[in-house]
């Protein structure tokens, strides 16, 4: 899928934008977008510039209904600013964007704000290729980033030290593994890093490693692979049914104070529709619908 190139701007052009967002977006658009998308409350034409703010776990969902939106409505340009979660709250509370990103439920001290949940992401615990380990209950995930559990063969592996790999502050993949871990402030980690990629690549290159990453990024893999949870694998039925523990929701977060406009709204209005959903599951997350 939570990725993020520091604090660089993003802005998702038309058909004729980047080639590397073209590939991605160019098949489902033909098949998915349809006229409804381009209607708004009034039924005139929506224009101006709707702007996100947020996760990076995201940035391919949104990408991919911002392509399909913008492509139905040449009025409108979205933008997106990858900051992670908790910026993205933030800058919703505070009017800095139309609508912020999410990949986390709200707490309880952000308030005057509300979440759209528009898709589910499930967060699965990676480790090595060449590690034998196939099951951990939660208990055990938790034990492990705590440093309770500090060596593979505690939990059936071979004799190695585990080193933790984790997110930076402000992920909402570190929060929703945090919160859903009970690891709060809690974790001890070998490497704390600011992308998915990059703790793909730290876990497939050291044979002791474990971390955690959206469900959508581990596909195609070689060097690593994801591992059961309480003898559950992390998959879309699963995540979708519940019996995967380590899930986390996909929300569009929005003043409750604040008006949107009409482009903002119908933007909302059509990542919760039931034709975004192949756009949502293309994009490698799990649509509510």
């Amino acid at each position: 899928m939570e990725e993020r190139n520091g604090m660089e701007r993003r802005s998702f052009l038309r058909l004729a934008g980047s080639l590397a967002a073209s590939a991605l977006f160019a098949g489902p658009l033909a098949a998915c977008v349809s006229p409804d998308a381009s209607n708004d409350t009034t039924g005139a034409a929506l224009s101006g510039t709707i702007s996100l703010n947020g996760s990076t776990s995201m940035e391919k969902v949104v990408g991919s209904l911002s392509e399909a939106f913008m492509e139905a409505n040449s009025g409108v340009t979205i933008t997106y600013d990858a900051t992670g979660s908790g910026t993205g709250i933030e800058s919703a509370r505070n009017g800095s964007c139309d609508i912020g990103l999410a990949s986390r439920n709200l707490k309880e001290s952000e308030t005057g704000l509300k979440a759209v949940v528009v898709a589910l992401d499930g967060i699965a615990i990676i480790v090595n290729a060449g590690n034998g380990v196939a099951d951990l209950t939660l208990q055990q995930v938790s034990d492990i980033f705590t440093g309770k559990i500090s060596n593979w063969s505690e939990v059936g592996g071979t004799d190695l030290e585990i080193a933790c790999i984790g997110r930076e502050s402000g992920s909402g993949t570190r929060d929703g593994f945090e919160s859903i871990t009970g690891t709060e402030d809690a974790c001890v980690l070998s490497q704390e890093l600011t992308s998915t990629g990059a703790v793909i690549t730290a876990v497939g290159s050291s044979e002791n490693a474990v971390g955690y990453v959206s469900l959508s990024a581990v596909e195609g893999q070689g060097d690593v692979r994801a591992v059961m949870v309480d003898g559950v694998v992390c998959s879309e039925d699963t995540v979708k049914d519940g019996s995967y523990a380590i899930q986390r929701p996909f929300n569009l977060v929005i003043s409750e104070s604040a008006t949107l406009s009409d482009a903002a709204q119908a933007f909302i209005d059509f990542a919760t529709s039931d034709e975004a959903s192949d756009l949502i599951r293309g994009a490698g997350a799990i649509p509510i619908n």
